[in-house]
Order: C-alpha cells, then sequence, then structure tokens
C-alpha cells in the first residue's frame, strides 16, 4: 500500500518548457511510478507561449497569477481559486503569467503513446 505523501513545490526541480520569448517551467510532483492513473506537478509560467495538443484529460488550478490558455479560438484567463478542466485532443496554446498546478489521466500518458 502506498502512503500519504506531501509535496511542497520549492523542493521541486523545475524544468524549461519553454520560451523565449518569456519562459515556462514544470515539475512533475508524482511520477507514473507512483501513480500510472494521475499525474501531478506545479507549473510556473513567465510570459512565454507553448503550443500542444493533449493527449490526455487536463485540470489546471492557479495559485497565484493569471493563467491563459487559447483553445478553439477562445481564449480563457484563469486566477487565483479557478481552474479549467481541458478534454484530451484540445489543441490549445499555453500562456500568461501564473503559478499553477496540474493533474493529468492517465498519468502515464507517455508510455501509452510510445513517448517514454
Amino acid at each position: 500500500m502506498s502512503e500519504v505523501r506531501l509535496i511542497d513545490s520549492k523542493e521541486l526541480d523545475f524544468t524549461v518548457r519553454g520560451g523565449p520569448p518569456g519562459a515556462a517551467y514544470v515539475a512533475r510532483a508524482l511520477s507514473p511510478e507512483v501513480s500510472p492513473n494521475i499525474g501531478v506537478g506545479f507549473a510556473r509560467w513567465e510570459g512565454a507561449e507553448v503550443a500542444w495538443t493533449l493527449l490526455y484529460d487536463e485540470v489546471v488550478f492557479v495559485i497565484e497569477g493569471c493563467f491563459e490558455l487559447t483553445a478553439n479560438g477562445k481564449k480563457h484567463e484563469v486566477r487565483p481559486g479557478q481552474m479549467l478542466w481541458i478534454p484530451e485532443g484540445t489543441e490549445l496554446i499555453y500562456g500568461g503569467h501564473a503559478l499553477f498546478g496540474y493533474v493529468v489521466h492517465p498519468g502515464n500518458w507517455k508510455e501509452l503513446h510510445g513517448l517514454s
């Protein structure tokens, strides 16, 4: 049986995921080895714009700042206390200036899509 884990974003290693211009950093907090069902992490966006097509369902919840997501021609501005659910297959652009958390399902999406 797995144990309960406390994860502090300040203790994670953030890797660059976008920019310049701007910058984007992501830190995975739960690996597929811990849970193949969900992936959880933190991200810090500093004005970068990153285009991506989701290979999983995703929830983004903003901790500070304003996260921007453009999908299907519509721009969403997400502020602290708000979250977005984004379905698999969505073509999008991440942007804004924010610290946010994310949850993806399935957590082992890279393996399932042959990307690991």
